[in-house]
């Protein structure tokens, strides 16, 4: 094992990186408080969870990889943007967690203050991560994380409406497909498709399977692909497949909306699994069509575990025990269920997960597919991209201006952002 970067000391780091994206899993908005040094046997833990409190699941499954290096754990749970910050301050003050899970987009934010070490230099062996996932944690060729699991997106369906309608999801192959089957469910007296085009991070999340699906690059906001994308979907406004209320929707009021059992479709995520389950009408899951067939890209969610840099480097020898238990094929099926549902980022890990819960396959499947948000050497200029984008979708969707229009205008803002 090579030797272990020195403590971070960086000064001004935090005005480097204070504007983050939120996550993309709905989560509540609690925050906590914690950090600073430690006895030896005490070892910090920072995750963006505070809706899990000490008698959750998941709070034993984390004071269970302490037993098992034999550590106690004290955990401190906070909001996803808020854990960030807090962590560029402790770093800042040299008080960091022995360990911080963070929302993916947010890896290449602290790993680019120095404050963190590489899975390399900690002597972890990465090799069976699914490549797509590790992505959004490598800055510069370099691993920052491991990801305990994954989520991402697909359609949800109603069975109901489109046995009504004629529709036979397996039809929807591509976005024409797709298109069709809203007009007939339209015309079936029914409503088409709701989804999140929310101006914040989350309107991005939704919008990157049908970016991505139609060939677009994140680095060139206002290609062809990238306006024929946001014309499906202002289109679908202007034709009522979709309802006006998608300019503001979030993910959880979209979820509502399909609740309602009105709706056909419905664009969300892995963490609805549950409450799709409990519905009053029956459900099922289609992957998301690329423009002209196959599956689109979808962006993933979900959290790595990472090590900040530490003062006393003999601290590493534990911590890294906590972190094999979090990343063992058996560990990331219990994280994944007790998250119901975190997809395990490697393959044994998600045949474990299949053979209980075989139903997860168009979502496991929805995983290998993936990507990064901060993928492609992004890094930190996602957050400067994401924001003029769900800025011209929503300035498309509202009709202010054309998605050509609105696009190039996002592209020049990200081109000024970025350099």
């Amino acid at each position: 094992m090579r030797d272990l970067p020195k403590p971070f000391r960086a000064a001004g780091v935090l005005g480097a990186a204070l504007v983050l994206m939120t996550g993309a899993v709905a989560c509540s908005s609690n925050t906590g408080s914690g950090g600073g040094s430690q006895a030896d046997d005490t070892y910090t833990w920072w995750d963006p969870y505070p809706q899990h409190n000490k008698s959750s699941d998941w709070a034993g499954r984390v004071t269970k990889c302490g037993d098992e290096a034999g550590v106690t754990i004290k955990r401190t749970a906070y909001d996803t943007t808020a854990l960030t910050n807090q962590a560029l301050l402790a770093a800042q003050e040299g008080t960091s967690p022995d360990i911080i899970l963070l929302d993916n987009p947010a890896v290449s934010t602290l790993a680019d203050t120095g404050m963190l070490t590489t899975m390399e230099e900690f002597g972890l062996d990465t090799s069976e991560i699914d490549e797509n996932l590790l992505a959004a944690g490598v800055v510069d060729g370099k691993e920052y994380g491991i990801p305990i699991g994954a989520n991402t997106l697909a359609i949800y369906y109603n069975k109901t409406v489109l046995e009504d309608a004629g529709v036979d999801p397996a039809s929807v192959k591509d976005w024409a497909s797709l298109t069709a089957a809203l007009k007939k469910v339209k015309d079936a007296g029914h409503k088409g498709i709701t989804f999140a085009g929310i101006g914040t991070e989350e309107g991005s999340f939704q919008f990157l399977p049908w970016f991505w699906g139609a060939g677009a690059d994140l680095r060139d906001l206002d290609s062809a692909g990238a306006v024929e994308a946001l014309d499906l979907w202002t289109g679908w406004l202007k034709n009522g497949y979709a309802p006006n209320s998608v300019i503001n929707n979030s993910q959880n009021t979209t979820w509502e909306e399909f609740l309602t059992g009105d709706f056909a479709f419905g664009v969300n995520g892995t963490w609805q699994v549950n409450s799709a389950a409990q519905a009053d009408f029956p459900t099922g899951v289609i992957q998301i069509p690329g423009k002209d067939g196959g599956v689109a890209p979808t962006p993933t969610g979900g959290e790595f575990i990472t090590t900040p840099v530490q003062d006393d480097t003999a601290r590493y020898e534990a911590t890294k025990k906590i972190v094999e238990c979090m990343t063992t094929p058996e560990g990331m099926v219990e994280t994944a269920t007790t998250f119901a549902y975190y997809i395990p980022p490697t393959k044994a890990g998600q045949d474990k997960l299949l053979a209980d819960k075989a139903e997860l396959k168009p979502w496991v499947e929805a995983v290998r597919t993936a990507k990064g948000r901060t993928s492609d050497d992004l890094g930190t200029d996602y957050p400067k991209i994401s924001e003029p984008l769900w800025t011209a979708v929503q300035q498309a969707l509202s009709g202010s201006k054309s998605a050509k229009d609105a696009l190039g205008a996002a592209q020049a803002t990200a081109e000024d952002e970025v350099g």
